[in-house]
């Protein structure tokens, strides 16, 4: 608790760099091509990640209050983003530049540790990903989304969750019935 208050604080100094947006549902914060030049923080709402694939809507991760996103790759190289970013439900986010956010790691060792620790926990979030999508038929997938994410299966549109199951939502439909 009182490391989490010590990060608050840090936070805090810096707050003149986050700006604070309310954003309707359906606004694309990222386009799948263009090169990120802010990364978010989820205060209120929900974000999905998603790429088209031959004209098909793939999407596969969500993020939720609490919860930084961006496309790291482009944000970081300067290269065209593989995937989009979208609003799912009406938001409210803080934004950040890469440049002011480069400032604030050269600035503060303990957000620079805190920043860190973010990247390293969406890197295990995505091998994980990537493992259920090898080894995991989509009844164990839906099983393991219930058990560690059940706020996404009351808050996000079916067609999106099985999208993100790798199946159809009449798929989805079956396996919810099979329960």
């Amino acid at each position: 608790m009182a490391e989490n208050n010590k990060l608050i604080a840090e936070w805090g100094k810096f707050s003149h760099f986050l700006k604070r947006k309310e954003i309707p549902a359906k606004t694309t914060l990222l386009q799948e091509g263009q090169i990120s030049k802010t990364a978010y923080f989820i205060e209120k709402g929900c974000v999905r990640s998603w790429f088209n694939n031959l004209g098909k809507d793939i999407t596969f991760q969500f993020f939720l209050e609490g919860e930084g996103v961006a496309s790291i790759e482009s944000f970081v190289k300067d290269r065209p983003s593989t995937f989009s970013l979208e609003t799912i439900e009406p938001s409210v986010i803080l934004c950040i530049s890469k440049i002011d956010l480069e400032q604030i790691i050269g600035l503060s060792p303990i957000l620079k540790k805190d920043i860190e620790k973010h990247i390293l926990h969406r890197l295990l979030h995505y091998q994980e990903l990537f493992l259920s999508r090898i080894k995991d038929n989509p009844q164990k997938r839906y099983e393991e989304l219930i058990r560690h994410r059940p706020d996404i299966l009351q808050r996000i549109p079916q067609h999106y969750i099985a999208s993100y199951l790798g199946i159809t939502p009449v798929s989805l439909s079956r396996i919810r019935n099979r329960r």
